[in-house]
């Protein structure tokens, strides 16, 4: 593994990202939860980006960090929860069983990658570069998979026009 800028980077949003999604199952106070949520798709979104697919990497701060993560905080804040007791669990022999099982699986997931991949050093394709930017999907999407895009937006216009006709109902 060579050690440059690009792949101490790498680690360190790696190591960030699953330092972030611990402390976001961890946290008992669901706001903390929710930043260290938007923290895990901050780094993620870094990872794309030193991978070089910046359209992926946008993507995921609009719409994750920008729509999904204000849609949780205000359900959070629309719930009120005032009783926290009730989010409080008990440790039983089950769920220890579960966690040690789980730290078994992945360690022997990262001795299977580590020993999978020891030695071999991958280098990116000439054009691989060209992949994850917005004009190369764009052209992808509206002439190889032409036809795909145009029946997923008339499956959504069928849905909005479903919604509307049902909330119009509704009110009258």
């Amino acid at each position: 593994m060579e050690f440059n800028l690009e792949s101490v980077l790498f680690v360190l949003l790696t190591v960030l990202a699953i330092f972030s999604a611990i402390m976001m199952i961890t946290r008992r106070n669901p706001i903390s939860s929710a930043l260290y949520l938007i923290l895990n798709f901050f780094t993620i979104s870094g990872m794309y980006l030193l991978l070089k697919a910046q359209f992926i990497a946008i993507i995921q701060v609009l719409v994750y960090m920008g729509a999904i993560m204000v849609l949780f905080l205000f359900v959070i804040m629309l719930l009120n929860l005032q009783d926290e007791k009730k989010l409080t669990e008990k440790f039983t022999y089950k769920k220890i069983s579960a966690v040690l099982l789980s730290i078994m699986l992945f360690a022997l997931l990262a001795f299977t990658i580590y020993f999978g991949f020891i030695g071999k050093h991958f280098r990116m394709g000439p054009t691989s570069e060209k992949i994850g930017t917005a004009e190369y999907l764009g052209r992808e999407l509206f002439t190889t998979y032409s036809l795909p895009v145009e029946l997923a937006g008339l499956l959504l216009l069928a849905a909005i026009i479903g919604a509307v006709v049902l909330a119009k109902k509704k009110f009258s």
